[in-house]
């Protein structure tokens, strides 16, 4: 599959680029993308939900009440679960929600994910560029110069950048990530992909 490279203006530069297609031409496999979205989504999860059980409220262990004849359940302290102000029985402790996925299955989401988005046209190649400073009005007429302002546009760089980054951050449509750092959930999560010439190469060093 071929592409125009375009400048930051929106016009073509003449030049083309091929896109690897064992990296955009696979047939995607969403039972893959699914465990590499549901894996990226674990991963964000503080895990830090806690209440606490029956030992650890303060209170008197005495027995209320005796074991049998009270009409009701028997209970022992006032920390006891049925009685209110008491302990929960099994609730949430820290914990890790990640989960072990295997580096070819990852490779395999990644790609699917990226053919995903060739086949709907939605990857836009530019030649690399560079901001002088940080400036979002910049930022945003970039974006509208390849006329995706209306979209969730997933800037992909093939290094940090500091200007880039900060000229998109207050924008809520918009995100920047290194080509080394795409990943499935934030491929798919965009509307549109913007990738730069060198960024292309990082991905196909990758993937490919």
């Amino acid at each position: 599959m071929e592409l125009n490279v375009l400048n930051i203006k929106g016009q073509e530069t003449g030049r083309k680029v091929t896109l690897n297609d064992a990296i955009f031409g696979i047939e995607p496999n969403d039972h893959v993308i699914y465990l590499d979205v549901k894996q990226y989504m674990a991963n964000q999860r503080q895990g830090t939900a806690k209440a606490k059980e029956r030992s650890e409220h303060a209170g008197s262990t005495r027995k209320l009440g005796r074991q049998k004849g009270g009409g009701g359940a028997r209970h022992g302290d006032i920390n006891s679960p049925l009685l209110r102000g008491g302990g929960r029985v099994f609730g949430p402790q820290p914990r890790d929600y990640g989960f072990k996925l295997n580096k070819k299955v990852k490779a395999l989401a990644r790609k699917s994910a990226l053919s995903y988005k060739a086949q709907e046209n939605a990857i836009i190649v530019v030649e690399d560029f560079a901001m002088e400073a940080p400036k979002t009005k910049e930022f945003l007429s970039i974006v509208n110069n390849l006329k995706v302002n209306d979209k969730k546009v997933l800037m992909v760089l093939p290094e940090a950048s500091k200007n880039v980054y900060l000229s998109a951050r207050n924008l809520q449509k918009a995100e920047c990530i290194l080509a080394a750092n795409v990943n499935t959930y934030k491929v798919l999560n965009a509307d549109v992909m913007v990738v730069t010439e060198k960024s292309l190469e990082t991905i196909d060093g990758i993937l490919g």
